[in-house]
């Protein structure tokens, strides 16, 4: 057992379940971060893209605030040119499309 699997089996509960979601964001705003960069596009212009607030692309990006709703966070991915994504369900992946339509 690796040194880092023995900290997290030595965590509590609730210790565990603060770290996974802690995890969780930090994932989600690394993503963001990830195609931001890739498409050099700045808070203000991927804001504008995708009708939304420069504050709700600043909060899905630092990975603080997890105040957002999903249909936000689906704008985003569309306006970095993410047509779909996967979500995996017992061992099988199913692609789920994210709809254009969505901003209006």
């Amino acid at each position: 057992m690796s040194t880092f699997d023995e900290y997290i089996s030595s965590m509590s509960v609730r210790r565990k379940k603060e770290f996974d979601e802690g995890l969780k964001n930090f994932a989600l705003s690394e993503l963001i971060l990830a195609l931001m960069d890739k498409d050099e596009v700045s808070v203000r212009k991927l804001a504008e893209i995708a009708c939304v607030s420069p504050t709700v692309v600043q909060a899905m990006r630092s990975g603080k605030n997890k105040d957002f709703t999903l249909q936000s966070f689906l704008k985003i991915l569309d306006g970095l040119g993410c047509k779909q994504f996967i979500v995996e369900h017992h061992g099988q992946f199913i692609p789920l499309d994210i709809p254009s339509s969505i901003k209006k």
